[in-house]
């Protein structure tokens, strides 16, 4: 199958009333927090408060949304506002004496926990940069660039966060040359730096050369230290729809680069190298986790269907048409789209479930939780919007 022009346009309408009538209203302005600022994200079925703590890389992604509603879409004053108070809370109560950013605060932005990754830092530096575009505060563009300067040291001198494992079995993940891509593209497309081009060829040339394997034609999660397959249980986990938002942020950089047909090709590899090991044939939808080796694996939600996948490999799929025009991409990206939409949207209160068990039923209502907020499925109805506009 193919999209015509009026299929564009109809998934560009659709998109576009899902971000603006049915997922953001559902978050906003109910979860602003006017007590403590930043915003209250934990949230059941209904909207329902389940707890009041704050995952600070969430605090981030939902003042990346405003601000860039505020810059794309329409100059909404609520939007802009709505995201300084998430850009107030991050700066005044989630770092820590060291400089670096604490993953969960109580309501009032007392520390909880931090983690050994660095992700809290990365939404705090897209947040600061979409919102110094938006209102041309040069002070928060400049904390957005020190704190990319930060998130560089993070990935790439040793030793600064703790390991997660001891020294025994080394080994590195595609999660960090994916998340600082993908960091430095909405640096550059904001507020700009001229540190930017040179990393993101940097991450690419990471990705592919140590995390892509043709010969088995498949994306690793983890490999070792030299790109090598690790053959223990962890290393051998994949996660489809991870490496699909990976493929992705290469796409968007091949369109940067006036569509360079390396970058093209490398994207749409790594689409239909994870396509046929995570789409579930009996049920639809994007298995969780799969074995290289197609061997047990290990956690045992590895066959459940979350919901940010399926927003990913949405974009993932749609952009690679709109690049190649290969039916083959409008077909998978018809297929993810009306399986998600027909099985995660919440026709009654708006917005998505986040788990399904793998036959497509719901696991449990809750929205809006530690890991799950307005990020993944806004950004996609928001960057499908997008990207249609400008083909259509």
């Amino acid at each position: 199958m193919s999209y015509s022009d009026t299929d564009l346009h109809t998934l560009k309408k659709f998109y576009e009333q899902q971000l603006l009538q049915d997922t953001v209203p559902f978050w906003f302005p109910r979860s602003i927090d006017e007590q403590y600022g930043g915003y209250l994200f934990m949230r059941d079925h209904d909207g329902s408060l389940i707890d009041d703590d704050k995952a600070v890389w969430i605090q981030g992604r939902a003042a990346w949304l405003l601000a860039t509603l505020y810059n794309t879409v329409e100059k909404r004053q609520e939007w802009l506002d709505g995201s300084l108070t998430g850009i107030n809370f991050l700066l005044d109560h989630c770092f820590d004496t060291d400089g670096q950013m604490f993953f969960h605060v109580t309501r009032d932005g007392s520390p909880i926990r931090k983690r050994r990754y660095f992700f809290s830092e990365t939404f705090a530096v897209i947040a600061m940069a979409a919102y110094a575009k938006a209102s041309g505060d040069e002070g928060i563009a400049q904390r957005a660039r020190d704190l990319f300067g930060k998130c560089i040291e993070y990935a790439t001198v040793p030793g600064l966060l703790p390991a997660k494992f001891a020294g025994t079995r080394p080994s590195k993940g595609i999660g960090v040359p994916m998340i600082m891509i993908n960091t430095a593209q909405q640096l550059r497309e904001t507020i700009g730096d001229e540190r930017c081009d040179v990393y993101i060829s940097k991450w690419i040339k990471e990705i592919e050369t140590n995390f892509v394997k043709h010969d088995i034609k498949c994306v690793m999660e983890q490999v070792a230290p030299d790109g090598s397959i690790i053959d223990h249980i962890d290393g051998r986990t994949l996660t489809p729809g991870h490496a699909m938002e990976g493929a992705w942020f290469i796409l968007h950089e091949a369109k940067y680069r006036n569509n360079d047909a390396h970058l093209i090709e490398l994207g749409c590899t790594m689409i239909d190298y994870m396509w046929e090991r995570g789409w579930d044939k009996e049920h639809g939808g994007i298995l969780y986790y799969r074995d290289v080796y197609d061997k047990p694996v290990q956690e045992y939600w590895q066959d459940m269907k979350f919901w940010w996948p399926h927003n990913e490999v949405i974009i993932a799929t749609l952009l690679a048409y709109t690049l190649t025009g290969n039916e083959k991409y409008a077909r998978w990206h018809k297929m993810v789209h009306d399986y998600a939409y027909s099985k995660f949207h919440d026709p009654v209160n708006g917005e998505w479930f986040g788990y399904l068990h793998k036959d497509g039923s719901i696991a449990q209502t809750a929205k809006g939780n530690l890991f799950k907020g307005p990020f993944h499925l806004p950004r996609q109805e928001w960057y499908c919007m997008q990207l249609l506009k400008e083909v259509i």
